[in-house]
């Protein structure tokens, strides 16, 4: 091979890697729903209006619906491994819809469709040491299998559902992250330190405005 067809593939793939790295995103209105795309109760539960997270092309990664109000949990947590603590377990927080093939933190394959996300913690074990700083987490379950969302899941009942997301051992997470202060108008698109994306809006807890983030764009990178 010649050095100047060498220099050139080194040079096209710079300028690739360039490009992905310097990928951008941000986050814009969406309506609702479509009708009978999510079942009745659960699209009662939803704002309606939601968020639309895209990339500098204007492709869409996911949108995104909040539900109306949060649960407040009686016992919130104090601990500082945990981000949200005035939620309970299992709570029902959202719709979001992959319009095209997407994946979770463990960068397994989701399907294009609707998922409900469920608040839930890792579990403090050995399998599951260094794959974030904090325990909270979303899961993502298929909608046709959450109906109830009034309903605050069991872990494992959670984790059973979110195993259909995937087809595999494992269910669909998404990371959450701690909210970012600098983000002054909401909701916003925002980049951790690991140089995943992320999505911060405000939810409804019991009435009280909380800002919540989590990681749309990006996996875990341990072993």
């Amino acid at each position: 091979m010649s050095l100047t067809r060498v220099s050139l593939i080194s040079i096209f793939f710079l300028f690739a890697s360039t490009l992905t790295y310097a990928q951008t995103y941000k986050v814009v209105a969406t309506s609702a729903p479509p009708a009978g795309a999510v079942p009745p109760a659960v699209a009662s539960a939803l704002e309606p209006h939601g968020m639309k997270f895209e990339n500098a092309q204007a492709q869409v990664v996911a949108d995104v619906w909040f539900a109306k109000s949060l649960p407040a949990t009686a016992n919130p947590s104090t601990s500082p491994v945990v981000l949200y603590g005035s939620l309970a377990t299992g709570t029902f927080v959202g719709v979001l819809r992959f319009p095209n093939q997407g994946s979770d933190y463990r960068g397994q394959t989701i399907k294009a469709g609707y998922y409900t996300l469920r608040y839930e913690w890792i579990p403090e074990d050995g399998n599951h040491m260094g794959v974030s700083q904090y325990r909270d987490f979303l899961l993502l379950l298929p909608e046709a299998k959450d109906t109830h969302p009034a309903q605050v899941m069991g872990f494992h009942e959670v984790v059973k559902l979110s195993r259909l997301a995937t087809g595999t051992g494992h269910p669909g997470v998404l990371m959450m992250d701690r909210p970012r202060t600098s983000l002054k108008s909401l909701p916003a698109a925002f980049q951790d330190s690991s140089q995943n994306w992320g999505l911060q809006a405000d939810a409804n807890i019991s009435g009280k405005t909380t800002p919540l983030a989590f990681v749309l764009v990006g996996q875990y990178q341990g072993g």
